[in-house]
Protein backbone atom coordinates (compact mmCIF):
# COMPACT_ATOMS: atom_id res chain seq x y z
CA UNK A 1 0.00 0.00 0.00
CA UNK A 2 1.53 3.38 -0.64
CA UNK A 3 2.00 5.90 1.55
CA UNK A 4 2.83 9.60 1.84
CA UNK A 5 6.00 10.27 3.47
CA UNK A 6 6.81 14.29 3.14
CA UNK A 7 8.95 15.55 5.87
CA UNK A 8 7.76 18.10 8.05
CA UNK A 9 8.82 22.10 6.30
CA UNK A 10 8.87 25.01 8.09
CA UNK A 11 10.08 25.99 10.91
CA UNK A 12 7.60 26.01 14.27
CA UNK A 13 9.12 27.81 16.29
CA UNK A 14 8.93 31.13 14.13
CA UNK A 15 5.92 30.20 11.80
CA UNK A 16 3.25 32.71 12.32
CA UNK A 17 -0.07 31.45 9.98
CA UNK A 18 -1.71 35.05 10.71
CA UNK A 19 1.13 37.59 9.72
CA UNK A 20 2.57 35.73 6.45
CA UNK A 21 4.98 37.51 4.73
CA UNK A 22 5.35 35.56 1.57
CA UNK A 23 2.42 34.53 -0.56
CA UNK A 24 1.89 32.30 -3.61
CA UNK A 25 1.66 34.83 -6.36
CA UNK A 26 4.74 36.42 -5.66
CA UNK A 27 4.81 38.71 -8.56
CA UNK A 28 1.08 40.08 -7.49
CA UNK A 29 2.79 39.84 -3.74
CA UNK A 30 -0.85 40.69 -1.78
CA UNK A 31 -0.09 41.87 1.81
CA UNK A 32 -0.67 39.95 4.96
CA UNK A 33 -3.92 41.52 5.79
CA UNK A 34 -5.44 40.82 1.89
CA UNK A 35 -8.23 38.42 3.14
CA UNK A 36 -8.99 37.14 -0.35
CA UNK A 37 -5.58 35.96 -0.52
CA UNK A 38 -4.29 32.73 1.17
CA UNK A 39 -0.36 32.83 2.37
CA UNK A 40 0.58 29.23 2.82
CA UNK A 41 4.05 30.47 2.63
CA UNK A 42 6.03 31.88 5.73
CA UNK A 43 9.18 33.21 5.94
CA UNK A 44 11.02 31.62 8.60
CA UNK A 45 13.50 32.80 10.96
CA UNK A 46 16.33 31.35 9.03
CA UNK A 47 15.23 34.09 6.62
CA UNK A 48 14.08 30.55 4.11
CA UNK A 49 10.78 30.10 2.66
CA UNK A 50 8.80 27.36 4.18
CA UNK A 51 5.36 25.77 4.20
CA UNK A 52 2.90 26.02 6.96
CA UNK A 53 2.12 22.81 8.30
CA UNK A 54 -2.02 21.88 8.98
CA UNK A 55 -0.67 21.49 12.57
CA UNK A 56 0.63 24.90 12.46
CA UNK A 57 -3.01 25.99 12.51
CA UNK A 58 -3.94 24.42 15.22
CA UNK A 59 -7.55 23.43 14.29
CA UNK A 60 -9.42 21.38 16.57
CA UNK A 61 -10.58 18.07 15.12
CA UNK A 62 -14.32 19.72 14.85
CA UNK A 63 -13.05 22.42 12.76
CA UNK A 64 -11.59 20.53 10.79
CA UNK A 65 -15.04 18.62 9.99
CA UNK A 66 -16.89 21.49 9.30
CA UNK A 67 -14.29 22.89 7.15
CA UNK A 68 -14.54 19.90 4.97
CA UNK A 69 -18.33 19.47 5.00
CA UNK A 70 -18.52 23.16 4.15
CA UNK A 71 -16.35 23.01 1.18
CA UNK A 72 -18.36 19.63 0.06
CA UNK A 73 -21.23 21.38 0.27
CA UNK A 74 -20.10 24.03 -1.87
CA UNK A 75 -17.88 22.40 -4.76
CA UNK A 76 -18.85 19.44 -4.54
CA UNK A 77 -22.64 19.47 -4.84
CA UNK A 78 -22.69 22.60 -7.08
CA UNK A 79 -20.08 21.08 -9.53
CA UNK A 80 -22.19 17.91 -9.28
CA UNK A 81 -24.97 19.27 -10.63
CA UNK A 82 -23.82 21.48 -13.09
CA UNK A 83 -22.35 17.67 -14.03
CA UNK A 84 -26.09 16.62 -13.91
CA UNK A 85 -26.96 19.02 -16.46
CA UNK A 86 -24.32 18.21 -18.66
CA UNK A 87 -24.48 14.46 -18.96
CA UNK A 88 -28.35 14.81 -19.32
CA UNK A 89 -28.20 17.72 -22.19
CA UNK A 90 -25.35 15.49 -24.45
CA UNK A 91 -27.02 12.00 -23.73
CA UNK A 92 -30.95 13.23 -24.17
CA UNK A 93 -30.84 11.77 -27.75
CA UNK A 94 -31.79 8.27 -27.19
CA UNK A 95 -35.01 9.47 -24.97
CA UNK A 96 -35.98 12.04 -27.83
CA UNK A 97 -35.02 9.29 -30.36
CA UNK A 98 -37.59 7.05 -29.40
CA UNK A 99 -40.46 9.74 -28.24
CA UNK A 100 -41.01 11.12 -31.98
CA UNK A 101 -37.16 12.82 -33.25
CA UNK A 102 -36.15 9.48 -35.06
CA UNK A 103 -39.73 9.71 -37.22
CA UNK A 104 -40.22 13.24 -37.63
CA UNK A 105 -36.26 14.29 -38.44
CA UNK A 106 -35.79 10.90 -40.56
CA UNK A 107 -33.30 9.89 -38.90
CA UNK A 108 -32.88 6.93 -40.99
CA UNK A 109 -29.41 4.60 -42.14
CA UNK A 110 -26.85 5.98 -39.90
CA UNK A 111 -27.79 9.57 -39.17
CA UNK A 112 -28.73 8.64 -35.53
CA UNK A 113 -25.15 7.80 -35.32
CA UNK A 114 -23.82 10.45 -36.85
CA UNK A 115 -25.87 13.16 -34.74
CA UNK A 116 -24.22 11.33 -31.83
CA UNK A 117 -21.10 10.98 -32.57
CA UNK A 118 -20.51 14.63 -34.16
CA UNK A 119 -20.28 15.93 -30.21
CA UNK A 120 -17.76 14.22 -29.61
CA UNK A 121 -15.13 15.57 -32.74
CA UNK A 122 -15.43 19.60 -31.10
CA UNK A 123 -15.71 17.79 -27.77
CA UNK A 124 -12.12 16.08 -27.88
CA UNK A 125 -10.76 18.95 -30.10
CA UNK A 126 -11.58 21.67 -27.67
CA UNK A 127 -10.57 19.74 -24.26
CA UNK A 128 -6.38 19.97 -24.31
CA UNK A 129 -6.43 24.14 -23.37
CA UNK A 130 -9.80 23.85 -20.99
CA UNK A 131 -7.53 23.42 -18.34
CA UNK A 132 -5.08 26.47 -18.88
CA UNK A 133 -8.30 28.99 -19.01
CA UNK A 134 -9.99 27.89 -16.45
CA UNK A 135 -6.35 27.97 -14.51
CA UNK A 136 -6.34 31.33 -16.42
CA UNK A 137 -9.69 33.22 -15.90
CA UNK A 138 -11.12 30.82 -12.97
CA UNK A 139 -13.57 28.26 -12.84
CA UNK A 140 -16.76 30.83 -11.61
CA UNK A 141 -16.59 32.56 -15.36
CA UNK A 142 -15.10 30.07 -16.87
CA UNK A 143 -17.74 27.04 -15.96
CA UNK A 144 -20.74 29.30 -15.21
CA UNK A 145 -20.64 31.07 -18.75
CA UNK A 146 -20.30 27.99 -20.54
CA UNK A 147 -23.09 26.15 -19.01
CA UNK A 148 -25.24 29.10 -19.77
CA UNK A 149 -24.47 29.23 -23.42
CA UNK A 150 -24.93 25.46 -23.78
CA UNK A 151 -28.14 25.20 -22.19
CA UNK A 152 -29.03 27.62 -25.34
CA UNK A 153 -27.85 25.91 -27.79
CA UNK A 154 -29.99 22.97 -26.36
CA UNK A 155 -33.07 25.10 -26.21
CA UNK A 156 -32.02 25.74 -29.76
CA UNK A 157 -32.24 21.99 -30.82
CA UNK A 158 -36.18 21.95 -29.47
CA UNK A 159 -36.80 24.13 -33.01
CA UNK A 160 -34.55 22.47 -35.35
CA UNK A 161 -36.60 21.56 -38.55
CA UNK A 162 -34.50 18.83 -40.16
CA UNK A 163 -31.34 16.30 -38.91
CA UNK A 164 -28.85 18.25 -40.68
CA UNK A 165 -29.58 21.41 -38.28
CA UNK A 166 -29.72 18.93 -35.06
CA UNK A 167 -26.28 18.00 -35.81
CA UNK A 168 -24.50 21.49 -36.67
CA UNK A 169 -25.74 22.14 -32.96
CA UNK A 170 -24.13 19.04 -31.48
CA UNK A 171 -20.94 20.30 -33.34
CA UNK A 172 -21.47 23.82 -31.16
CA UNK A 173 -22.67 22.04 -28.05
CA UNK A 174 -19.26 19.91 -28.10
CA UNK A 175 -17.56 22.85 -28.24
CA UNK A 176 -18.84 24.35 -25.13
CA UNK A 177 -19.56 20.99 -23.33
CA UNK A 178 -15.28 20.49 -23.79
CA UNK A 179 -14.03 23.00 -20.94
CA UNK A 180 -16.71 21.62 -18.46
CA UNK A 181 -15.33 17.96 -17.11
CA UNK A 182 -11.72 18.37 -17.09
CA UNK A 183 -12.24 21.98 -15.32
CA UNK A 184 -13.97 19.59 -13.03
CA UNK A 185 -11.56 17.12 -12.43
CA UNK A 186 -8.98 19.80 -12.23
CA UNK A 187 -10.61 21.68 -9.63
CA UNK A 188 -11.81 18.92 -7.46
CA UNK A 189 -8.35 17.37 -7.24
CA UNK A 190 -6.65 20.85 -6.12
CA UNK A 191 -8.92 20.73 -3.15
CA UNK A 192 -8.72 17.56 -1.47
CA UNK A 193 -6.00 15.70 -0.14
CA UNK A 194 -5.00 11.99 -2.50
CA UNK A 195 -7.29 9.93 -0.53
CA UNK A 196 -9.95 12.36 0.16
CA UNK A 197 -10.74 12.61 -3.23
CA UNK A 198 -12.36 9.50 -4.08
CA UNK A 199 -15.62 10.02 -2.18
CA UNK A 200 -15.58 13.49 -3.52
CA UNK A 201 -15.46 12.48 -6.99
CA UNK A 202 -17.78 9.42 -6.55
CA UNK A 203 -20.27 12.06 -4.87
CA UNK A 204 -19.44 14.35 -7.79
CA UNK A 205 -20.06 11.83 -10.83
CA UNK A 206 -23.05 9.91 -8.83
CA UNK A 207 -25.22 13.21 -8.86
CA UNK A 208 -24.52 12.91 -13.02
CA UNK A 209 -25.63 9.12 -12.55
CA UNK A 210 -28.67 10.54 -10.94
CA UNK A 211 -29.60 13.03 -13.87
CA UNK A 212 -28.84 9.47 -16.14
CA UNK A 213 -31.30 7.58 -13.87
CA UNK A 214 -34.14 9.98 -13.60
CA UNK A 215 -33.69 11.12 -17.38
CA UNK A 216 -35.28 8.99 -19.03
CA UNK A 217 -38.63 8.90 -16.47
CA UNK A 218 -38.24 13.11 -17.29
CA UNK A 219 -38.12 12.94 -20.29
CA UNK A 220 -41.37 10.81 -20.56
CA UNK A 221 -43.05 13.16 -18.31
CA UNK A 222 -41.54 16.28 -20.93
CA UNK A 223 -43.29 13.91 -23.83
CA UNK A 224 -46.94 14.36 -22.23
CA UNK A 225 -46.23 18.17 -23.32
CA UNK A 226 -46.93 17.59 -26.88
CA UNK A 227 -48.99 19.47 -28.45
CA UNK A 228 -48.55 22.72 -26.11
CA UNK A 229 -47.64 25.64 -28.40
CA UNK A 230 -47.81 22.90 -31.25
CA UNK A 231 -44.85 21.68 -30.14
CA UNK A 232 -44.04 17.62 -30.28
CA UNK A 233 -43.34 15.88 -26.82
CA UNK A 234 -39.85 15.53 -27.72
CA UNK A 235 -38.91 18.79 -28.23
CA UNK A 236 -40.14 20.11 -25.37
CA UNK A 237 -37.41 17.38 -23.97
CA UNK A 238 -34.84 19.84 -25.41
CA UNK A 239 -36.44 23.24 -24.37
CA UNK A 240 -37.37 22.47 -21.12
CA UNK A 241 -33.61 20.83 -19.72
CA UNK A 242 -32.24 23.59 -21.94
CA UNK A 243 -34.02 26.23 -19.71
CA UNK A 244 -32.93 24.64 -16.72
CA UNK A 245 -29.25 24.47 -17.70
CA UNK A 246 -28.74 28.07 -18.68
CA UNK A 247 -30.46 28.77 -14.74
CA UNK A 248 -27.94 26.67 -13.32
CA UNK A 249 -24.94 28.51 -15.11
CA UNK A 250 -26.49 31.52 -13.66
CA UNK A 251 -26.25 30.52 -10.23
CA UNK A 252 -22.94 28.92 -10.59
CA UNK A 253 -21.70 32.10 -11.07
CA UNK A 254 -22.46 32.83 -7.34
CA UNK A 255 -22.03 29.64 -6.45
CA UNK A 256 -18.63 27.92 -7.67
CA UNK A 257 -15.46 28.32 -5.77
CA UNK A 258 -12.38 29.28 -7.12
CA UNK A 259 -8.64 27.22 -6.58
CA UNK A 260 -7.66 26.90 -3.07
CA UNK A 261 -4.42 29.31 -3.57
CA UNK A 262 -6.63 32.32 -5.66
CA UNK A 263 -6.53 35.57 -4.75
CA UNK A 264 -9.23 36.79 -6.24
CA UNK A 265 -12.05 37.85 -3.55
CA UNK A 266 -15.04 35.32 -4.06
CA UNK A 267 -14.32 33.83 -0.44
CA UNK A 268 -17.62 34.23 1.29
CA UNK A 269 -18.00 30.84 2.75
CA UNK A 270 -14.33 30.28 4.26
CA UNK A 271 -11.79 32.68 6.18
CA UNK A 272 -8.48 33.15 4.83
CA UNK A 273 -7.15 31.27 7.43
CA UNK A 274 -9.28 28.19 6.68
CA UNK A 275 -8.31 28.55 2.98
CA UNK A 276 -4.47 29.00 4.30
CA UNK A 277 -5.30 25.00 6.56
CA UNK A 278 -6.55 23.76 3.04
CA UNK A 279 -3.63 24.85 1.15
CA UNK A 280 -1.36 23.56 3.75
CA UNK A 281 -2.86 20.21 3.97
CA UNK A 282 -2.64 19.69 0.15
CA UNK A 283 0.92 20.90 0.02
CA UNK A 284 1.44 18.40 3.16
CA UNK A 285 0.30 15.52 0.93
CA UNK A 286 1.87 15.84 -2.61
CA UNK A 287 3.61 19.12 -2.45
CA UNK A 288 2.12 20.71 -5.28
CA UNK A 289 -0.69 23.35 -3.97
CA UNK A 290 2.15 26.14 -5.66
CA UNK A 291 1.57 26.33 -9.37
CA UNK A 292 4.77 26.66 -10.90
CA UNK A 293 4.72 29.70 -13.72
CA UNK A 294 3.15 28.34 -17.20
CA UNK A 295 5.48 26.73 -19.80
CA UNK A 296 4.18 25.57 -23.33
CA UNK A 297 7.05 23.35 -23.42
CA UNK A 298 6.61 21.86 -19.60
CA UNK A 299 3.38 21.61 -19.69
CA UNK A 300 3.52 19.96 -23.33
CA UNK A 301 6.64 17.55 -22.05
CA UNK A 302 4.39 16.28 -19.41
CA UNK A 303 2.96 13.69 -22.06
CA UNK A 304 6.48 11.77 -22.32
CA UNK A 305 5.20 10.01 -19.21
CA UNK A 306 3.24 6.72 -20.63
CA UNK A 307 1.67 6.15 -17.76
CA UNK A 308 -0.78 9.35 -18.50
CA UNK A 309 -1.76 7.74 -21.20
CA UNK A 310 -2.20 4.09 -19.71
CA UNK A 311 -4.99 6.63 -17.37
CA UNK A 312 -6.16 8.03 -20.37
CA UNK A 313 -7.00 4.38 -22.41
CA UNK A 314 -8.40 3.46 -18.67
CA UNK A 315 -11.37 6.41 -19.46
CA UNK A 316 -11.40 5.49 -22.75
CA UNK A 317 -12.63 2.15 -22.26
CA UNK A 318 -14.58 3.16 -19.68
CA UNK A 319 -17.22 5.75 -21.03
CA UNK A 320 -16.93 3.97 -24.45
CA UNK A 321 -19.31 1.40 -22.75
CA UNK A 322 -21.31 4.25 -20.36
CA UNK A 323 -21.87 6.16 -23.28
CA UNK A 324 -23.47 3.40 -25.33
CA UNK A 325 -25.49 2.56 -22.71
CA UNK A 326 -26.94 6.47 -22.12
CA UNK A 327 -27.09 6.48 -25.85
CA UNK A 328 -28.89 3.09 -26.91
CA UNK A 329 -29.83 1.46 -23.56
CA UNK A 330 -33.75 2.75 -24.14
CA UNK A 331 -33.20 1.73 -27.65
CA UNK A 332 -32.32 -1.70 -26.56
CA UNK A 333 -34.54 -1.90 -24.24
CA UNK A 334 -37.37 -1.09 -26.56
CA UNK A 335 -36.44 -3.04 -29.50
CA UNK A 336 -34.27 -5.44 -28.36
CA UNK A 337 -35.69 -6.49 -24.64
CA UNK A 338 -39.41 -5.99 -26.27
CA UNK A 339 -40.57 -3.77 -23.78
CA UNK A 340 -42.81 -0.31 -24.98
CA UNK A 341 -41.39 2.91 -24.75
CA UNK A 342 -42.95 3.85 -21.97
CA UNK A 343 -41.30 0.95 -19.42
CA UNK A 344 -38.06 1.69 -21.93
CA UNK A 345 -37.64 5.05 -20.64
CA UNK A 346 -38.71 4.23 -16.67
CA UNK A 347 -36.76 0.97 -16.80
CA UNK A 348 -33.31 2.92 -17.24
CA UNK A 349 -33.40 4.30 -13.94
CA UNK A 350 -33.18 1.08 -11.82
CA UNK A 351 -29.70 0.02 -12.79
CA UNK A 352 -28.20 3.71 -12.63
CA UNK A 353 -29.30 3.84 -8.79
CA UNK A 354 -27.72 0.58 -8.30
CA UNK A 355 -24.45 1.79 -10.71
CA UNK A 356 -24.64 4.83 -7.09
CA UNK A 357 -24.38 2.15 -4.39
CA UNK A 358 -21.46 0.35 -6.21
CA UNK A 359 -19.64 3.70 -6.82
CA UNK A 360 -20.00 4.71 -3.36
CA UNK A 361 -19.16 1.70 -1.92
CA UNK A 362 -16.08 1.39 -4.19
CA UNK A 363 -14.64 4.94 -3.36
CA UNK A 364 -15.33 4.37 0.14
CA UNK A 365 -12.83 1.46 0.38
CA UNK A 366 -10.45 3.15 -1.81
CA UNK A 367 -9.89 5.84 0.60
CA UNK A 368 -10.34 4.04 3.60
CA UNK A 369 -7.47 1.40 2.50
CA UNK A 370 -5.88 3.92 0.12
CA UNK A 371 -6.39 1.81 -2.85
CA UNK A 372 -6.84 2.91 -6.31
CA UNK A 373 -6.20 -0.02 -9.37
CA UNK A 374 -8.53 -3.01 -7.34
CA UNK A 375 -11.64 -0.53 -7.45
CA UNK A 376 -10.96 -0.27 -11.30
CA UNK A 377 -10.02 -4.07 -11.89
CA UNK A 378 -13.54 -4.81 -9.92
CA UNK A 379 -15.79 -2.35 -12.13
CA UNK A 380 -14.24 -3.53 -15.23
CA UNK A 381 -14.62 -7.46 -14.20
CA UNK A 382 -18.72 -6.80 -13.90
CA UNK A 383 -18.87 -5.49 -16.83
CA UNK A 384 -16.71 -8.36 -18.35
CA UNK A 385 -19.35 -10.35 -16.59
CA UNK A 386 -22.51 -8.34 -17.31
CA UNK A 387 -22.08 -7.50 -21.12
CA UNK A 388 -22.73 -11.87 -22.13
CA UNK A 389 -25.44 -12.01 -19.81
CA UNK A 390 -27.00 -8.38 -21.44
CA UNK A 391 -26.36 -9.82 -24.75
CA UNK A 392 -27.04 -13.65 -24.81
CA UNK A 393 -29.31 -14.45 -21.94
CA UNK A 394 -32.78 -15.75 -23.51
CA UNK A 395 -34.83 -14.53 -20.82
CA UNK A 396 -35.28 -10.43 -21.16
CA UNK A 397 -35.45 -10.61 -17.15
CA UNK A 398 -31.76 -12.42 -17.41
CA UNK A 399 -30.67 -9.98 -19.71
CA UNK A 400 -32.33 -7.10 -17.99
CA UNK A 401 -30.19 -8.60 -14.51
CA UNK A 402 -26.65 -8.12 -17.57
CA UNK A 403 -28.11 -4.10 -17.90
CA UNK A 404 -27.26 -3.55 -14.13
CA UNK A 405 -23.75 -5.70 -13.64
CA UNK A 406 -22.88 -3.33 -17.28
CA UNK A 407 -24.17 0.04 -16.01
CA UNK A 408 -22.70 -0.21 -12.39
CA UNK A 409 -19.45 -1.30 -13.35
CA UNK A 410 -19.08 1.19 -16.56
CA UNK A 411 -20.40 4.26 -14.62
CA UNK A 412 -18.59 3.26 -11.26
CA UNK A 413 -14.96 3.29 -12.92
CA UNK A 414 -15.66 6.71 -14.21
CA UNK A 415 -14.75 8.51 -10.62
CA UNK A 416 -12.68 5.56 -10.21
CA UNK A 417 -10.28 6.07 -12.60
CA UNK A 418 -10.32 9.93 -12.01
CA UNK A 419 -9.25 8.99 -8.33
CA UNK A 420 -6.60 6.55 -9.57
CA UNK A 421 -5.14 9.44 -12.06
CA UNK A 422 -5.17 12.06 -9.50
CA UNK A 423 -3.37 10.29 -6.49
CA UNK A 424 -0.67 9.20 -8.86
CA UNK A 425 0.35 12.83 -10.50
CA UNK A 426 2.05 15.40 -8.76
CA UNK A 427 2.78 19.07 -10.48
CA UNK A 428 0.03 21.64 -11.03
CA UNK A 429 0.39 21.98 -14.82
CA UNK A 430 1.04 18.14 -14.72
CA UNK A 431 -2.11 17.71 -13.25
CA UNK A 432 -3.60 19.70 -15.89
CA UNK A 433 -2.36 18.00 -18.68
CA UNK A 434 -3.10 14.43 -17.39
CA UNK A 435 -6.72 15.90 -16.61
CA UNK A 436 -7.13 17.38 -20.03
CA UNK A 437 -5.65 14.07 -22.33
CA UNK A 438 -7.80 11.91 -19.89
CA UNK A 439 -10.68 13.52 -20.46
CA UNK A 440 -10.39 14.08 -23.98
CA UNK A 441 -9.97 10.16 -24.61
CA UNK A 442 -12.72 9.94 -22.99
CA UNK A 443 -14.88 12.38 -25.39
CA UNK A 444 -13.26 9.93 -28.24
CA UNK A 445 -14.68 7.18 -26.12
CA UNK A 446 -18.04 8.64 -26.44
CA UNK A 447 -17.15 8.55 -30.35
CA UNK A 448 -16.64 4.86 -30.35
CA UNK A 449 -19.77 4.91 -27.78
CA UNK A 450 -22.15 6.30 -30.44
CA UNK A 451 -20.67 4.04 -32.70
CA UNK A 452 -20.21 0.31 -31.32
CA UNK A 453 -24.37 0.05 -31.57
CA UNK A 454 -25.04 0.25 -35.36
CA UNK A 455 -28.64 -0.06 -36.38
CA UNK A 456 -27.07 -2.96 -39.12
CA UNK A 457 -26.79 -5.00 -36.55
CA UNK A 458 -29.88 -4.90 -34.45
CA UNK A 459 -30.94 -8.35 -36.33
CA UNK A 460 -27.58 -9.82 -34.93
CA UNK A 461 -28.62 -8.32 -31.71
CA UNK A 462 -25.62 -6.20 -31.57
CA UNK A 463 -22.81 -8.42 -31.21
CA UNK A 464 -20.04 -6.09 -32.89
CA UNK A 465 -21.16 -3.75 -30.01
CA UNK A 466 -21.29 -6.50 -27.31
CA UNK A 467 -18.18 -7.86 -28.46
CA UNK A 468 -16.59 -4.44 -28.19
CA UNK A 469 -17.91 -3.46 -24.99
CA UNK A 470 -16.05 -6.67 -23.27
CA UNK A 471 -12.85 -6.05 -25.21
CA UNK A 472 -12.78 -2.48 -23.49
CA UNK A 473 -13.14 -3.93 -20.22
CA UNK A 474 -10.39 -6.43 -20.46
CA UNK A 475 -8.32 -3.77 -21.64
CA UNK A 476 -8.17 -2.14 -18.54
CA UNK A 477 -7.90 -5.23 -16.41
CA UNK A 478 -4.62 -5.38 -18.52
CA UNK A 479 -3.32 -1.66 -18.32
CA UNK A 480 -4.39 -1.78 -14.55
CA UNK A 481 -1.61 -4.69 -14.23
CA UNK A 482 1.05 -2.92 -15.90
CA UNK A 483 0.27 -0.04 -14.06
CA UNK A 484 0.42 -1.92 -10.60
CA UNK A 485 3.69 -3.79 -11.55
CA UNK A 486 5.49 -0.10 -12.30
CA UNK A 487 3.81 1.68 -9.22
CA UNK A 488 5.31 -1.51 -7.52
CA UNK A 489 8.91 -1.20 -8.86
CA UNK A 490 9.09 2.62 -8.83
CA UNK A 491 8.27 3.03 -5.30
CA UNK A 492 10.99 -0.03 -4.22
CA UNK A 493 13.58 2.46 -6.37
CA UNK A 494 12.28 5.65 -4.26
CA UNK A 495 12.39 3.31 -0.64
CA UNK A 496 15.74 2.24 -1.39
CA UNK A 497 17.09 6.01 -1.75
CA UNK A 498 17.43 5.52 -5.87
CA UNK A 499 15.38 8.42 -7.56
CA UNK A 500 12.74 11.04 -6.34
CA UNK A 501 8.95 10.11 -7.55
CA UNK A 502 7.15 12.47 -9.69
CA UNK A 503 9.75 15.09 -8.89
CA UNK A 504 9.69 16.97 -12.16
CA UNK A 505 8.93 20.73 -10.20
CA UNK A 506 11.84 22.52 -9.26
CA UNK A 507 10.34 22.88 -5.47
CA UNK A 508 8.62 18.90 -5.57
CA UNK A 509 8.95 17.65 -2.18
CA UNK A 510 10.77 14.31 -1.23
CA UNK A 511 9.02 11.72 -0.53
CA UNK A 512 6.11 10.73 -2.79
CA UNK A 513 4.56 7.14 -3.84
CA UNK A 514 2.56 5.91 -5.89
CA UNK A 515 -0.80 4.34 -4.89
CA UNK A 516 -1.47 0.80 -6.09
Amino acid sequence: MATNTYPPGGDPGVLDVETKASAYHAEKAPSASDSSAPNVEAVTGTGKTGHARPEDFNMSPAEEKRIKRHIDRRLVMTVGAMYCVSLMDRTNLGAANIAGMGKELKLIDNRYSIVSLVFFVTYVLFQPPSTVICRKIGPRIHMSVLTTLWGSVMIGMGFVKNWEQLAALRIVLGVLEAGFFPSCVYLLSTWYTRYEVGKRNSVFYLTGCVASAFAGILAYGLMQMGGLANITGWRWIFIIEGVLTCLLGIAGYWLLVDFPDSPRATWSFLSARDREWVCARVQADRGDVVPQKFAISKYLASGKDWKIWAYAMIFFNTTTISYALSFFLPVILNTGMGFNIAQSQCLVAPPYAFAGFIMFAGAWVGDKYRIRGPIVAFNALLAVIGVPIMGFAASAKVRYFGVFLVTAGANSNVPAAMSYQANNIRGQWKRAFCSAAFVSFGGIGGIAGSLVFREQDKLTGYKPGLYACIATSLLTLVLVACLTVSFWRENKKAERGEKELEADDDDAQPGFRYTY
